[in-house]
């Protein structure tokens, strides 16, 4: 167990290293990995320790001997498309593809050797609550009671933080004490109580109910986040009318409403299938919708912006991204736009997490070594 000033923490999964932005300086990073290249190539860019302990590659690869020490936290955000832990009949090393089970495995190998992490954070879309009827959230129930973890879940929308509508998921399993730590809160979704009531009586014996306080109002909106006008390529008048005739009438009517008052209006617009039609729809709620990876057309967030009747319309910026990703301007982007996009938006508000630690992974930490002392 760390007994430095610091906790320590892994970062599996760690992509640009949102996660350990949000942990912040209070906390000590002893190990991160990811297999992409563009990712480690961020990561490596900001942070220059790096080299130290950043591991490029397939978590499958990893050995417990990679992993430096006892970690206070093991943080893991593992791929979204591919976290599928039911059905493991022959227990969790039954041939699974899901990345989760290259981290997991590491897990059990720390435990063997008397140094697992007093607490994990498994960080994933909202989804994993209910896909495959909740028998996955069982399972992952299962794999962390197993080890001898008790656990909650909190989802968490990074619009409490930042401009962004990106809720997310986020279990967070412990062996540490637990004390005034657990309670009522914000962040219990119906989703999450729904998963909770689902599991077994056993599971149910160690689902802690975390009270995490909620945050203060946000106090910004999508267009406080945004280049200057001058600064930004926008797209042609008709690809923009293009846009626009894309829209189911209610869209339309709430742009043509915005023209009308001629006052300045920003709009985040996605364009998605509806009843087997491509349509665009846009929000004026201050709010951008999730980021995601560019990995397609419909990928790709769009701006509308209508100033004095005029409506004019481009791609989200990878800077403008990170902002909404709660990142400083500071933070070095890949030159690629693409690849800029990709970074961010397989990312974690890292806002989020430093609410998280600061409400909950710190008051843990400390409390493992309040009761390591006392012993």
């Amino acid at each position: 167990m760390n007994h430095n000033a610091r906790p320590v923490f892994y970062e599996f999964f760690a992509g640009g290293g949102m996660a350990r932005i949000g942990l912040g300086e209070s906390w000590s990073c002893a190990f991160a990995n990811d297999f992409d290249p563009v990712k480690a190539a961020t990561y490596r860019a900001n942070f220059a320790d790096a080299d130290e302990h950043f591991h490029t590659g397939d978590v499958f690869a990893l050995e417990a001997a990679d992993l430096p020490g006892q970690a206070d936290l093991a943080w893991a955000s593992s791929p979204c498309q591919d976290f599928s832990l039911a059905g493991a009949r022959a227990g969790l090393h039954g041939g699974r593809s899901s990345a989760f089970f290259g981290f997991w495995r590491l897990v059990e190998a720390l435990d063997a050797e008397g140094r697992a992490p007093t607490t994990i954070v498994i960080e994933n879309v909202v989804g994993l609550l209910t896909s495959h009827r909740g028998e996955d959230f069982t399972a992952l129930c299962q794999a962390l009671a197993d080890q001898g973890y008790s656990f909650g879940a909190l989802e968490i929308d990074a619009a409490h933080f930042t401009p962004q509508s990106r809720p997310r998921v986020f279990v967070v399993a412990t062996r540490a004490p637990t004390d005034g730590l657990t309670g009522q809160g914000p962040f219990h979704s119906r989703a999450v109580r729904e998963a909770a009531a689902r599991l077994p009586q056993a599971l149910k014996d160690r689902w802690l109910w975390w009270a995490l306080p909620a945050p203060p109002a946000r106090n910004t909106d999508l267009s406080t986040v945004l280049e200057p006008d001058d600064a930004v390529e926008w797209r042609s008048d008709a690809a923009t009318m293009a846009l626009l005739d894309l829209m189911a009438p209610a869209h339309r009517a709430s742009v043509d409403a915005r023209v009308a008052s001629g006052e300045r209006a920003v709009g985040g617009v996605f364009r998605r299938m509806r009843g087997g039609e491509q349509r665009a729809e846009v929000r004026f709620d201050g709010l951008a919708g999730c980021l995601r990876t560019p990995r397609g057309g419909s990928s790709r967030q769009t701006l509308l912006v209508i100033d004095k009747g005029v409506v004019r319309s481009r791609l989200v910026t990878p800077r403008e991204g990170a902002r909404l990703m709660g990142l400083p301007d500071g933070y070095a982007l890949p030159r690629s736009a693409t690849a800029g996009l990709h970074v961010i938006g397989d990312g974690v508000a890292a806002p989020a997490v430093r609410w998280l630690a600061e409400h909950l992974l710190a008051p843990l930490a400390a409390r493992k070594t309040a009761a390591l002392a006392a012993e």
